[in-house]
């Protein structure tokens, strides 16, 4: 299978059902001393002054442009090859998307942003997609220029940094999705956003909760979107353990990028841009002309893949109303008929690890 997560928790079992117990008996199981102490923790791995914890990723995007007062009339650049999550943080306020084609290492191409930029335009929207970090100089700078703001979505980037600062630090909010597969994976749906602005910070702990500060005292339309005690409690397990993951990750990466013979069977191995390290959320390959056939081939053979992701946003039918159409972003258009994710987890034998590298060095179909 592509991702085995039975296996990570294997790993610190006992942690975890100590902690769950723990919770369960304190009898206080929605914004408490667990939810707190992870907000402590995680700002202070991120590099912040703050962490909001929220109910998921999803939550984390739509919230922060609404109190960033992004909304109908708007526009927000963002990578056309980006997981529509993240186009519907934008949309949901009523904002429009304006998509940027990506680059050769699956990320936003800076060079292409400030085409983009209209009178309309209110933020970029940084997708660290696959664990590999956008260029965010360039970004930044861009945004100075302009006077955006920068969102970051760090769902899919758990600890990896760029120019030596972790993602999630250096634009104005940081969004991130604890969904069990991300790198610090709760057991259910979870999320929360990261920034430097204590006010931004208190803003949205009163609109997660009713738009409430005092209970009963309800000062805006807010939402219930609170990260619960029991996710807030396995979260901090998993955040010890969080360095030790990533390790392993770019063990397994280390591993496929020296066995691989990508030249052989036609395909392009990931690149991490100059200036980044990665945490490898995924590994994934381009297979041009062969994709489906060698997730197929791989099938076959006891082994999962996944394609991240085959529909781009802007052909999504939940988007026809942008009224794009086949062509608009070809380079996009094309990742989506190349990308395939290998097998990557924590947990992964190294034995698991030959047999994929030697099944993919054996396919010769296309």
């Amino acid at each position: 299978m592509p991702n085995d997560l039975g296996r990570q928790y294997s790993l610190h079992a006992q942690e975890y059902e100590e902690k769950a117990v723990k919770v369960l008996r304190s009898g206080w199981y929605v914004l408490g001393q667990e939810v707190q102490a992870f907000e402590k923790e995680w700002a202070a791995y991120i590099g912040t002054s703050d962490c909001v914890g929220l109910a998921s990723g999803l939550d984390a995007l739509w919230i922060t442009f609404r109190l960033l007062g992004i909304g109908a009339g708007d526009e927000v650049i963002v990578s056309a090859n980006a997981y529509i999550a993240c186009v519907m943080g934008i949309t949901i306020n009523g904002a429009t998307p304006v998509f940027v084609e990506p680059d050769i290492y699956d990320n936003i191409d800076a060079e292409q942003i400030e085409a983009a930029v209209t009178p309309r335009t209110k933020a970029i929207l940084a997708v660290h997609l696959f664990g590999q970090a956008c260029d965010m100089t360039k970004i930044t700078a861009i945004a100075r220029r302009h006077g955006l703001r920068v969102v970051e979505d760090c769902a899919q980037s758990h600890g990896n940094h760029w120019q030596g600062k972790t993602v999630g630090s250096i634009g104005d909010v940081g969004c991130f999705s604890f969904y069990p597969t991300k790198g610090c994976g709760a057991f259910g749906d979870a999320g929360c956003i990261t920034t430097n602005d204590p006010a931004l910070a208190e803003q949205f702990r009163m609109y997660r909760n009713y738009g409430s500060r005092v209970r009963y005292q309800n000062e805006v339309v807010g939402a219930n979107s609170r990260l619960d005690e029991l996710q807030a409690g396995l979260l901090r397990v998993k955040l010890k353990h969080l360095p030790a993951f990533d390790a392993e990750r770019r063990a397994i990466a280390a591993r496929y990028d020296a066995g691989l013979q990508a030249n052989k069977v036609g395909l392009r191995l990931p690149k991490i841009r100059p200036g980044a390290d990665s945490t490898w959320h995924q590994y994934v390959i381009h297979a041009p002309g062969c994709r489906d056939a060698l997730a197929e081939y791989l099938k076959a053979k006891g082994i999962g893949t996944i394609i991240h992701y085959p529909i781009p946003p802007h052909l999504s039918k939940a988007y026809a109303y942008l009224g794009k159409k086949p062509g608009d972003y070809p380079v996009a258009e094309r990742y989506a008929g190349e990308v395939l994710s290998l097998p990557m987890y924590n947990g992964m034998t190294e034995q698991e690890q030959t047999y994929v590298i030697e099944a993919i060095n054996a396919f010769e179909g296309r």
